[in-house]
């Protein structure tokens, strides 16, 4: 009870005022519009009709991977193999991997539909020599930053061949951290320091460590990141065959205790990377590269290399290699924890970074992806439904509230059968979110800290929260198109006392 009084806190009250003031706005200036349109006898059924399509294609999409991911853990072999859309329906067919992307590899090639997946044992298989790189901003991340490079060091299972861990960092200002950093350097000679000179952003750093990595499998990490003791061979495991260029593990967060809003983030990434990711990769057997956590094959991802003008640099290099032919898988044993956002304003200048980023690449690369010949006929699809969604599903899915009001408010005649369908469509929609809540929660690893208890939290708050999101989304999309491209780094501190109790004594 104490923790929900907590948000009726001063500094908390005063963002919701400013969120409320803008998605007023934001509902009015639409609403006028279709009332005057419905005043002047317009239709607005092309935008219903939209509406009712992205709802459906949601409803089948969240469904389908929820479905999938139940019946993945019904298998006796939980390497369930990807491609389950190519194999019912034959779409799958020969693709000829580019010259820069081919490797010699210890098992005859295979077409799509001849899927390979690792065996039990072969997660012990005899991991090569490594390269890990880790990126960091020193002044945001200088105080996580020992923490982090020492459970690499003590806590994760080192390959037989030996591995590096390379920290590719940049700070405009010399701090007292790097001294200390460069004394663990000497006590861990498998630490190399790298301090990336003029560097703006985290793809500089990648891409200056990528020049010195001498390892046949490179994984990249955020500074906040502490994966798994068995995350390296859990990796080569899907990469030794030749047949994938890069894996992507399972993010879960570790500060989820902190307050309410890193509890809600914590559900909303086990709904992420426990059902939609991994239900995208059983379907279609194509993967995302979330920024961290991602195991790439060293010469593929050197030959695409990092864009360092772009916002989500880890989705460009996603569809970039796609589009070279790379073959991309998600395995959710790979477990990595991270620091969740501890308030709103951090959490809005990420997924606003997020959300522009999207947009961003699929301005960029729509017309290449529907063109592009190794995709094939189940993966080319999914990845126009994601990219377009990312340019116009927040904008939609706003439109709903102001359309209704205008229908009642306007002196036309009332679309009953448009608003019957449409409530059912989110009356399914918010069943078939809390059944992947519901999976997620299941399904969540060991190493979480949060229950079925911050499932159900989730679920209560879910249209607060999608609200929030969607509020993003159109200020993303304002930024995008007016040419405003402001990077803002994720703050990244030690996990610290429960704001939400102490902004709560404060107004005692």
């Amino acid at each position: 009870m104490k923790l929900n009084l907590a948000l009726f806190a001063e500094p908390i009250l005063a963002i919701a005022r400013r969120l409320l003031w803008l998605s007023t706005w934001l509902l009015w200036i639409p609403m006028a519009v279709y009332i005057v349109a419905l005043n002047h006898n317009h239709s607005l059924g092309i935008l219903q009709g939209a509406l009712l399509i992205v709802s459906l294609i949601g409803l089948v999409v969240i469904n389908a991977e929820t479905a999938v991911v139940i019946y993945s853990c019904r298998r006796s072999n939980p390497w369930f193999n990807r491609g389950l859309l190519q194999r019912l329906g034959r779409l799958g067919r020969s693709r000829r991997r580019p010259a820069a992307l081919a490797q010699t590899s210890r098992a005859p090639a295979l077409l799509p539909t001849q899927v390979s997946v690792p065996t039990i044992s072969e997660p012990n298989t005899s991991v090569p020599f490594v390269s890990i790189i880790v990126a960091a901003y020193l002044p945001n991340e200088q105080d996580i930053i020992e923490d982090t490079l020492l459970h690499w060091l003590t806590r994760v299972t080192p390959p037989a061949q030996g591995w590096e861990i390379i920290l590719a960092y940049n700070s405009p200002v010399r701090l007292p951290v790097e001294a200390r950093l460069q004394h663990l350097a000497r006590r861990y000679p498998a630490l190399v320091l790298l301090p990336v000179a003029n560097s703006r952003s985290k793809a500089e750093n990648l891409n200056a460590a990528l020049q010195t990595a001498t390892g046949e499998m490179t994984g990249i990490f955020d500074a906040d990141h502490h994966p798994a003791a068995d995350c390296l061979s859990r990796a080569w495991a899907w990469l030794y065959q030749g047949r994938y260029d890069m894996v992507q593990g399972r993010n879960i967060i570790r500060n989820a205790q902190d307050c309410w809003l890193t509890q809600l983030i914590a559900v909303e990434f086990e709904c992420i990377y426990g059902i939609s990711h991994y239900g995208r990769s059983l379907l279609a057997d194509t993967a995302l590269f979330g920024g961290s956590n991602g195991y790439w094959r060293t010469a593929a991802l050197r030959h695409l290399g990092f864009h360092p003008t772009r916002l989500t640099e880890d989705i460009d290099v996603t569809v970039r290699s796609l589009l070279e032919g790379a073959r991309l898988v998600h395995d959710p044993a790979i477990v990595t924890t991270e620091l969740a956002p501890d308030n709103l304003r951090g959490l809005w200048l990420q997924r606003q970074r997020w959300s522009q980023g999207w947009l961003e690449i699929a301005g960029l690369h729509l017309g290449p992806v529907l063109r592009s010949p190794h995709l094939d006929t189940a993966q080319k699809p999914y990845w126009v439904l994601m990219l377009l969604f990312s340019q116009g599903f927040y904008p939609l899915v706003w439109q709903v509230v102001p359309m209704l009001l205008s229908i009642h408010l306007s002196r036309s005649t009332r679309d009953l059968n448009f608003e019957n369908l449409n409530l059912l469509l989110m009356g399914l929609l918010t069943l078939s979110v809390v059944l992947q809540v519901a999976v997620a929660m299941g399904l969540r690893p060991a190493a979480s800290t949060y229950t079925r208890r911050h499932g159900v939290l989730y679920c209560l708050l879910s249209p607060i929260y999608f609200w929030l999101k969607a509020l993003i989304g159109m200020v993303a999309v304002v930024n995008h198109f007016s040419g405003s491209r402001v990077w803002h780094v994720t703050a990244r501190t030690k996990r610290k006392p429960n704001r939400w109790m102490v902004a709560l004594r404060g107004v005692k």
